[in-house]
């Protein structure tokens, strides 16, 4: 049965389950507690909820604010806003001050398709990973979302996570999520000497194990990292994938510029030189459509990852 439940009502509930015993933590939002599926903590824990209105740059000072009184601020708001509008803020009040806040991206990307450019986030990864002091995260699916929120919450540094606003077919599952903090999964090829490796974040994970999946049947070895971990990214893994494979792929929702290509890129330069292709959106205002249409039409799908894959080896 396909998984019916986004990675935003994920981060709801871990929230909620943890509201329950402290009452430090504060969530925030930007008029925007129903598209971040957090109608239901502002419902049952009014006291512990900031509704800002549409005014992302206020948003961030004011959880700035309560994270300098000592509380856990997580705030929520569209990424294409959150890490534009508020950016100085984010700058200063959070990574410069180093303050205990979560800016939380929803519906990132290309989530809100056929609203284009405006609406889309295909340079948060790259924005926010610039900021010192600022962490940068995409998980794969609601299982590592819900683990990524649980270990956010024991921690008081910034951080940056982005999730899209559709729910993603599971990775893991609940009994068997393997996470340990600014370490990257393997799915496949660990300690194997392959053809290609598959370095993906986000949404991208899965059509990047399908893509793996399609070569291995057609006798193409591939390993598949899943870099939830864009910043710190996890480079002691990009260097064990790099040095077993002929071509290094990697795959995001961001611009080709900027992002977990860029970083891949610049740690395989230094330690494993290889060749490296990035597969992401283009330095272009994107198509219009449904995210599996952009995606399809870019190849950011598993039949486009795996064709790319054996162009690159041939």
């Amino acid at each position: 049965m396909a998984n019916k439940i986004p990675n935003r009502q994920a981060i709801c509930e871990a929230l909620m389950a943890h509201a329950e015993t402290d009452p430090e933590l504060f969530v925030l939002c930007s008029d925007s507690r129903g598209s971040a599926s957090l109608a239901p903590f502002a419902e049952r824990f009014p006291e512990q909820f900031v509704e800002v209105g549409i005014a992302e740059q206020n948003l961030v000072g004011i959880a700035a604010g309560l994270a300098a009184c000592g509380k856990k601020a997580f705030v929520a708001s569209p990424a294409c806003f959150l890490s534009t509008r508020s950016y100085e803020q984010a700058k200063v009040d959070c990574a410069y001050s180093n303050t205990n806040v979560k800016l939380i991206g929803i519906s990132g990307g290309v989530s809100y398709g056929a609203l284009g450019m405006s609406h889309h986030s295909a340079q948060d990864i790259a924005a926010m990973s610039a900021l010192p002091n600022m962490r940068v995260y995409l998980p794969s699916d609601r299982h590592q979302t819900k683990r990524l929120v649980e270990a956010l919450l024991a921690d008081e540094k910034p951080a940056y996570l982005r999730v899209g606003r559709n729910p993603v077919e599971d990775i893991y599952s609940e009994a068997a999520c393997p996470f340990e903090m600014d370490r990257a999964v393997w799915l496949k090829g660990k300690g194997q000497q392959v053809k290609a490796a598959l370095i993906a974040c986000g949404e991208m994970v899965r059509p990047a194990l399908e893509a793996a999946n399609r070569l291995e049947g057609e006798g193409v070895a591939a390993s598949v990292l899943d870099m939830y971990c864009v910043k710190p990214l996890d480079r002691e893994a990009v260097i064990e994938a790099a040095k077993s494979a002929d071509v290094v792929v990697t795959v995001e929702e961001h611009s080709v510029y900027g992002g977990l290509g860029s970083m891949v890129a610049q740690v395989v330069g230094e330690h494993c030189p290889r060749r490296v292709k990035c597969l992401a959106l283009p330095d272009a205002p994107v198509i219009t459509g449904t995210s599996p249409e952009v995606f399809a039409h870019y190849g950011l799908t598993g039949e486009g990852i795996a064709c790319t894959v054996k162009e690159l080896i041939k």
